[in-house]
């Protein structure tokens, strides 16, 4: 029984192809690097650049020869580093105009139209089109689609391409000046699939800690709690590695370990109010924090102060402003709400058809 090949150098499992977002893309590569790229060993169709894989390509260059069949053009593109075969298939309407010439020309008009005739204006709609898809040889094309090798030679076969009007070279001269960016900042970096494996240590222990608790509040509808009530749910996330003496290398104890783990709450707790998610109705000794969006009395009584106030003169063409309802509930409920909170009360409200936003920052009731 044989072993499965090996990987050549340099080329990456399959399974990671994906992680690339150049894989996604339509890689703007030079016609001489698409000719030059080494083919998958693993899956054919699939080629690669510095390691990267490619199928798709985007590619503007000058047309350097022709060929007309039933089905399809086929244009050389030379973009000055090489040349490389186009096949571009001609779609259904334009094939039909080929059998009819006369079948959408007609000679009616419609006058009832103001002297606008549809028929007229869509046979110089499809004229149009062909003028874009039939090109000479000197002119310049612009092709998308997949890179195909056929007879062993490598080719376009072109999911879209039109005829690029440029008498000033403006588009070839900012074409050549992005395609070395992208070869800078991505082509020609290779992909190091390894470190995303390592993508959750970049993430810092912070936002770790906010997005454990705000995990926490959406599996058990927490509406109120204490510090106390999710400090544990961040210990996992205290290196808390033991220190030693130069003496006998012994783990001595130490307090570092519950000092990061107050410190992280803390800081956790005040990102998560400077971001709404929570707040404090009242600052005590006893601290109770409360989830907007469970808080469904802060709900009632934004709502109640969009209904009141919008019946006001003052507010009833445009509603009330979000600036007036945050002093209301400042005033009538509790002067710890800031803006953020109630944006996300306020937007809850308006998914729930409880208000509506009138204009930008203006909101009312139906």
């Amino acid at each position: 029984m044989q072993a499965a090949p090996a990987d050549p150098a340099g080329e990456p499992p399959s399974v990671t192809w994906g992680l690339d977002p150049m894989f996604s893309a339509f890689a703007r590569l030079f016609v001489g690097d698409i000719l030059r790229m080494t083919e998958s060993t693993q899956v054919p169709g699939i080629y690669f650049y510095n390691s990267r894989p490619v199928y798709k390509v985007d590619v503007l260059g000058t047309v350097v020869y022709k060929r007309e069949r039933e089905d399809f053009f086929c244009y050389g593109v030379d973009d000055g580093t090489g040349v490389i075969n186009c096949l571009c298939w001609k779609n259904e309407l334009f094939k039909e105009e080929e059998e009819d010439p006369g079948k959408s020309g007609g000679k009616r008009s419609d006058k009832g139209h103001g002297g606008f005739n549809p028929v007229g204006e869509l046979k110089k709609l499809r004229q149009a089109q062909q003028k874009r898809c039939r090109l000479e040889i000197g002119e310049l094309l612009r092709v998308r689609g997949p890179v195909k090798t056929s007879r062993q030679q490598r080719e376009i076969m072109a999911s879209t391409f039109y005829k690029v009007n440029d008498p000033m070279m403006a588009s070839q001269i900012a074409w050549m000046m992005e395609a070395p960016q992208l070869y800078r900042q991505f082509y020609d970096k290779p992909l190091q699939l390894q470190h995303n494996a390592k993508s959750d240590s970049a993430i810092s222990p912070l936002s770790k800690a906010k997005h454990i608790i705000q995990d926490f509040f959406k599996q058990n509808s927490v509406s109120r709690f204490r510090p106390y009530d999710v400090q544990d749910l961040l210990q996992p996330l205290i290196s808390c590695q033991p220190q030693t003496t130069s003496v006998d290398q012994e783990p001595v104890a130490g307090p570092s370990g519950s000092r990061q783990l107050r410190q992280l709450l803390k800081e956790t707790l005040d990102m998560l109010q400077n971001e709404g998610i929570v707040y404090r109705k009242v600052k005590s000794q006893d601290e109770v924090y409360l989830v907007t969006a469970q808080d469904k009395d802060l709900l009632i009584a934004v709502k109640d102060i969009v209904r009141e106030d919008s019946k006001r003169e003052k507010y009833a063409e445009k509603g009330c402003h979000i600036l007036h309802i945050l002093s209301a509930v400042r005033q009538r409920y509790s002067l710890n709400v800031n803006k953020a909170a109630l944006e996300l009360v306020l937007k809850s409200l308006e998914c729930n058809s409880d208000i509506v936003s009138s204009s930008d920052n203006h909101y009312t009731v139906f």
